[in-house]
């Protein structure tokens, strides 16, 4: 099988280093000199382009599966725009033009675009409500992954991650030293982000589909930062509500809007589909993390 990570990230070079370990020819996509060489330390062929520059994924050879997996840096939504709506379907016009085109597409999305819904649960299908500018491009670039990749040729399936952490990715200070401001926190691990994607294309499912990938156990942010706590032997950090957090007046709009949103992501249709989780729940993910931090502090 040959695979192409598009955005070959923090998901996708966990993603690359198990399609190598199974033998699969797997090619990683990044733009920076430091991008490249951790393509390449995941035994994957590591490929400098750029998906806002169509002409320059020519460099990448024809494969059965394209993984999207690109981020716009963190920035806002004229930069995601940019990536996921232009670049995403500027790839899409790219890989199908090709003899030997793909019949497949992996975008990875974010459990953002749902919106608020008062901390119930919501799958795959409760209506989207973005909130914010940049979600409501998520939400957009879903749809050019299903429905425009359709039209050219290509089954998309989208990948719908909640909270990535894994090394590096911890953020053990945020929550040890506080203050926790009261939601929900819908999880899963990075090496289980990349297993899911993995596992949608090595078990050919979820064609024309969208998938939440997400661990068992949504948590209050307060019970998980109580929890962490006593697992790290420190103080439980203080707590504050979303109108203590709201009345301090120093939040951006989108920040504003994040905190206001509330819900709890279910697995059940990944756990159907048949995929078995690393780490189930944060208690597992965590552990490496709260063993080290441990070990420093001992």
């Amino acid at each position: 099988m040959r695979v192409a990570i598009l955005g070959c990230g923090y998901v996708g070079l966990e993603l690359a280093r198990g399609l190598v370990a199974d033998d699969h020819e797997v090619w990683g996509v990044r733009r920076s000199d430091d991008g490249l060489d951790a393509v390449s330390d995941t035994g994957a062929e590591a490929v400098r382009a750029d998906v806002t520059d169509p002409e320059s994924l020519s460099a990448v050879p024809d494969v059965d599966h394209v993984v999207f997996a690109a981020s716009s840096g963190g920035r806002g939504a004229d930069a995601a725009r940019t990536v996921y709506v232009d670049g995403l379907r500027a790839a899409i016009d790219h890989f199908a033009a090709r003899d030997d085109a793909p019949d497949r597409l992996v975008y990875t999305s974010s459990t953002g675009v749902y919106g608020d819904h008062g901390g119930d649960f919501v799958d795959e299908e409760t209506p989207l409500d973005p909130t914010t500018d940049k979600t409501r491009v998520l939400a957009e670039a879903e749809r050019v992954a299903r429905e425009y990749a359709a039209e050219k040729g290509i089954d998309g399936t989208v990948a719908r991650f909640a909270g990535l952490y894994g090394p590096d990715r911890y953020r053990l200070d945020r929550y040890l030293t506080g203050p926790v401001t009261e939601g929900y926190l819908n999880m899963v691990h990075r090496d289980d982000a990349a297993g899911a994607v993995k596992f949608f294309i090595a078990e050919d499912c979820a064609r024309d589909d969208v998938v939440l990938v997400v661990d068992d156990e949504p948590v209050s942010k307060h019970d998980f930062a109580d929890w962490l706590a006593d697992e790290c032997s420190v103080p439980r950090p203080e707590k504050r509500t979303k109108e203590e957090r709201l009345a301090a007046g120093d939040l951006s709009e989108a920040a504003r809007r994040r905190i206001l949103t509330s819900k709890r992501c279910s697995n059940d249709r990944l756990r159907e589909l048949g995929y078995e989780f690393t780490y189930p729940t944060y208690r597992q993910g965590y552990r490496a993390a709260i063993d080290a931090y441990r070990a420093e502090n001992a």
